[in-house]
């Protein structure tokens, strides 16, 4: 499938933020998401192929506005680029197998590993176990 029929696929998969959100690397607004302080149990997939990227046992509440995570769910498969948008330099996150846009990780996080997945609920579809 070309780029083109894969854009033409997403366009009519996403609402309008999402494929902003995943597709063209945009992001939602603070506090505005619909996962932001969501508490319910499950995984958080990909909202464009459906790939388990985080688990809500990882999530907290970092006072961003966007969900948060400490880690990636076990064996997401999670790419990392360096982005120097906006005037400073991030790691941006990607999901490995789709390639949308779903955040940023920060080394400012709680737990071992010390990092802040913060993450768009745009980019996310919460699956949750009764």
């Amino acid at each position: 499938m070309s780029t083109q029929e894969q854009d033409k696929v997403y366009q009519e998969k996403l609402t309008p933020l999402q494929y902003r959100v995943a597709r063209e690397g945009g992001t939602e607004q603070p506090f505005t998401g619909l996962y932001w302080n969501t508490k319910d149990d499950g995984s958080y997939d990909c909202i464009c192929c459906g790939e388990t990227l985080f688990v809500s046992d990882d999530k907290y509440d970092s006072r961003s506005g966007w969900p948060s995570f400490t880690k990636p769910a076990p064996g997401a498969n999670l790419t990392e680029l360096r982005d120097e948008s906006h005037g400073m330099v991030r790691t941006e996150v990607r999901c490995g197998s789709c390639d949308a846009h779903l955040g940023h990780v920060f080394p400012d996080g709680p737990g071992p590993e010390g990092l802040r997945y913060c993450i768009n609920s745009a980019s996310l579809d919460l699956n949750q176990t009764s």
